[in-house]
């Protein structure tokens, strides 16, 4: 995609540029000067959205996951994401590349080797039987189809928008103007509008202030040394953001790659693991049983809400997952939109299963599953520890350091986690970019200066976080909360979207008869 000239500052919105700054600004001070009190203040909003209007977040999965099926099923899957000729300009591994980089940053590492030994720890998995049989289930249904239909049905809704309607403004409102009609221009469309670009600001601090202090915890038992971690993670998001930057500022060409570069990492560490981590055989067993009772389990893990609350496990982990990735919603899926232009919304969707929750489930079944094969084979006990207090990043060094070849290791984790991030956040700054503009045509780039704040700014939140200390559970406190009213939105997109492929059907069918008669 080539750069064409840089859009003239008056044709910046300045109020969706300037009111997310500065509130951003506010709340990285508040967070600085009142760490505590900030953390009690999110902690109880989030009990207000999290367990009194659970069902809300649950539901509106549920109907998303639904959606794609009967798009892709339906005869709207055949209308192409462009003219109705045109051809994918991607190969289907470089599309995929880029759609799995932008929707997942390297939280999915973090998650991958961590995340069932918390739910080992649950009384849940107690209630339903035994954690060889349970803690490596929920890691595969709370990143597999439910989070990527949020994605691929929004792809299609924004990648309909701009590559079908031609439409020039690049932004969450427009996708709902079938709706809201000239509302959309008022003061409905600018709420809206301020609302994504929050929700997209919380959402990249939720994941960086997540899984970046692992990177310090691996550069601290690289060298065998102590380190003051807040210090060497807040140093590892500014070479993070220079290394996105540079490659944001080299148009989508320079994301393509770093995105290639990022897959070949990725895959190749998950190879070594299979490979050489000697629990090859239990992983691919364990694993296979894990998909299976998943899908077999699929509408009772997506529907159970614990209403006598005997554990809690949906408000703390369904819920909170389903809002974290309704926020990262607003960023991936656009940019997923505009590199599908010439797909299908049938291959676009179906494609996306197959390679964002195909190479999701992989992680999660390799890195997982090898942990978990040495806590049953007595090699350790990462669950005594976990239960013990151990800090999650410790637990995750202490997993790699079963590994052979262990510096290796690290330095591999670290190397692909900054390519994670840099590929994740460079798609971010860019889609950021477009919502600062008024109108900004199919093609056409935001200028260098605007592509460059928004590469500062999506750092700003993620070091105040790190300053206050905040704990997992505030921390996704900022997803939940920021999540309710994005959920109401993806509702008018998603109704929007059907709206538009039954007008446009009518209209194609129109033509065709048109055609028919004027050929007889």
């Amino acid at each position: 995609m080539k750069r064409k000239k840089e859009m003239a500052s008056e044709q910046i919105d300045w109020v969706i540029t300037l009111v997310p700054l500065i509130l951003i600004l506010s709340l990285a001070s508040l967070f600085f000067a009142f760490p505590e009190q900030s953390n009690q203040i999110v902690g109880q909003i989030r009990y207000v959205f999290g367990d009194t209007f659970g069902v809300y977040y649950l539901i509106i999965g549920l109907g998303i996951l639904f959606v794609s099926i009967y798009l892709a099923g339906s005869k709207y899957g055949t209308i192409v994401l462009g003219g109705q000729e045109e051809k994918p300009k991607y190969s289907f591994w470089v599309w995929g590349s880029m759609m799995f980089t932008c929707g997942l940053a390297a939280d999915i590492l973090f998650y991958s080797f961590a995340e069932w030994v918390m739910y080992a720890s649950d009384p849940h998995i107690k209630e339903l039987g035994s954690v060889q049989e349970w803690a490596g289930v929920f890691p595969l249904f709370h990143w597999s189809f439910i989070p990527w239909a949020f994605y691929l049905v929004l792809a299609v809704a924004f990648g309909f928008m701009l590559h079908v309607r031609k439409r020039n403004r690049q932004k969450f409102s427009e996708a709902c103007r079938p709706i809201l009609g000239e509302h959309t221009d008022g003061w409905a469309g600018r709420i809206i509008d301020l609302l994504a670009v929050f929700a997209l600001l919380a959402g990249t601090a939720t994941t960086f202030s997540v899984a970046t202090p692992l990177m310090a915890a691996a550069i601290e038992a690289l060298f065998g040394i102590t380190v003051n971690r807040t210090i060497v993670t807040i140093v590892i998001l500014i070479i993070t953001c220079v290394i996105y930057t540079y490659s944001l500022l080299h148009g989508i060409k320079g994301i393509s790659h770093l995105a290639n570069a990022c897959m070949y990492l990725f895959f190749g560490f998950l190879i070594y693991v299979l490979v050489f981590g000697g629990e090859s055989k239990y992983i691919l067993e364990t694993g296979l049983e894990s998909f299976g009772r998943m899908i077999n389990h699929f509408v009772d893990l997506a529907t159970f809400t614990d209403p006598l609350r005997t554990s809690s496990f949906p408000q703390n982990w369904t819920i909170y997952y389903w809002a974290y990735w309704m926020v990262w919603s607003i960023a991936a899926p656009f940019f997923i939109g505009q590199i599908s232009k010439g797909r299908t919304i049938r291959q676009t969707i179906l494609g996306g299963y197959v390679f964002g929750v195909g190479s999701t489930c992989v992680s999660f079944i390799i890195l997982g599953n090898y942990s978990m094969g040495k806590q049953m084979a007595g090699a350790a006990d990462f669950i005594a520890q976990y239960q013990a207090g151990a800090n999650t990043y410790d637990l995750i060094i202490g997993m790699i350091k079963t590994m052979p070849l262990v510096p290796v290791v690290l330095i591999w984790l670290i190397c692909t986690m900054i390519a994670f991030y840099a590929t994740s956040f460079d798609s971010i700054a860019l889609i950021g970019s477009c919502y600062s503009y008024k109108h900004l045509e199919d093609g056409q780039q935001p200028s260098k200066k605007i592509e460059f704040m928004w590469c500062i700014l999506l750092i700003i939140l993620p070091i105040a976080l790190l300053f206050s200390d905040s704990s997992m559970s505030n921390i996704q406190s900022v997803s939940i909360i920021v999540a309710f009213p994005i959920g109401i939105v993806m509702v008018l997109i998603v109704a929007s979207l059907l709206k538009e492929l039954k007008s446009f059907w009518t209209e194609k069918n129109r033509r065709n008869s048109s055609h028919s008669e004027v050929g007889n």
